[in-house]
């Protein structure tokens, strides 16, 4: 088997975006819990999400969330994420809180709210501009509940209207990124429902248009892999929402749910090169830490990320490959096993160390007093939450 000294140069490579919204408040549709410490504005998200950064080595991206980040210096954020080693990344819209988005957002009957939801992302893009970012990714709650609400035909068109009049908004060296759900809030039909109409729409755009998989956003026993293959063989994974469910889009840690589901999607991944310098697809956690600590929660989930992506990187993809075309069903399965039963966490203690990162990210956050410090500073004003 591929040892991990083969593999170490290659985990030196990676780096995950965590966004934001992460460390705000945050819980279930009934309530929405508070939490000592919670930031209090994006210049503390931001430096939260430093935090997670200071201590992994591997997440140096901060994604921001309009208008949730909105700020009247996107320019000054930009400095003082810099400033705490790290930067910001992709821009994620908003139109699914507004009063007037509750039928619909670029998918809507009536023009003028299709309009304000272009508005939004001309807006967005504006953003993107001042913070560097690369990329714009868009979700859309559109959809109907019933039979007969809405025309499913016109909604379609209004859509590939709509993505045509951002895409052309965008700089040369800026994406539009199309995340799908499958269901919720709509729950008849959803105007991107899966991976196939954001590819659609996306090949339609253009080569700056690629599709964004959230792992959370799939039907139960849906072979999330072979999508992740699918979509790196067309050339148009743009970009992963990490996270973990048991039942729909629970957003928990990522990892949690299943593992070795995780493990065969890293490893679709690595062999169909999305992992790499040579790839542009983007790494991103998009998780909600509703009873846990919201910057131990980011770590946990960054380790996971990790940890999972070296075993994909230990499998003997030469012998796998061997096994394959001699139709040796169970040696090709032992293999991949193999290298997912691999504890690999001494090893990374020990390239962290080699790194001048501690060997237990976890641990050494907790000590250091960070926890404790933010606690006794963010005392007032208004913490963060959905919608702010």
């Amino acid at each position: 088997m591929t040892t991990f000294c083969e593999i170490a140069p290659l985990l030196a490579q990676q780096a995950i975006e965590v966004p934001s919204w992460a460390y705000g408040n945050s819980g279930t549709r009934f309530k929405v819990f508070p939490a000592a410490g919670c930031p209090r504005d994006p210049f503390e998200k931001v430096a939260d999400a430093a935090q997670v950064h200071k201590f992994t080595g591997i997440a140096p991206v901060v994604a921001l969330h309009i208008p949730w980040d909105q700020v009247d210096d996107f320019g000054a954020l930009r400095r003082h994420a810099e400033d705490l080693g790290i930067r910001l990344g992709t821009v994620n819209s908003n139109t699914f809180q507004d009063v007037e988005y509750k039928l619909g957002s670029l998918c809507h009957a009536d023009k003028t709210v299709r309009q304000r939801a272009l508005d939004h992302h001309f807006h967005c893009i504006d953003v993107m501009g001042q913070t560097g970012s690369r990329d714009l990714k868009i979700w859309l709650a559109d959809g109907t509940n019933y039979p007969g609400q809405g025309d499913i035909r016109s909604r379609q068109e209004w859509l590939a209207e709509g993505l045509a009049a951002i895409y052309e908004r965008l700089t040369d060296d800026q994406r539009l990124i199309l995340e799908y759900k499958f269901f919720e809030p709509a729950f008849y039909h959803t105007d991107v429902c899966d991976w196939g109409t954001s590819y659609t729409h996306c090949a339609a755009l253009g080569e700056r248009a690629k599709v964004c998989l959230d792992t959370g956003h799939h039907a139960p026993g849906t072979n999330i892999e072979f999508i992740v293959a699918q979509l790196l063989r067309l050339g148009k994974l743009g970009a992963f929402d990490f996270n973990s469910r048991f039942y729909a889009d629970d957003d928990l840690i990522v990892g949690a749910a299943d593992p070795f589901q995780f493990f065969r999607i890293m490893f679709e991944v690595v062999r169909g090169g999305g992992y790499g310098p040579d790839s542009d697809v983007a790494f991103m956690l998009d998780q909600c830490h509703n009873i846990e600590a919201k910057i131990p929660g980011q770590i946990r989930s960054v380790l996971n990320v990790q940890e999972m992506t070296a075993r994909a990187l230990l499998v003997d993809r030469p012998a796998l490959e061997a096994a394959q075309r001699d139709g040796d069903v169970l040696g090709a399965n032992t293999i991949l096993m193999d290298a997912f039963y691999t504890d690999v966490r001494p090893d990374l203690a020990r390239w962290r160390e080699d790194r001048g990162l501690p060997g237990d990210p976890m641990k050494a956050f907790l000590g250091s007093g960070y926890l404790e410090r933010i606690a006794a500073d963010r005392v007032g004003g208004v913490q963060t939450s959905w919608g702010a």
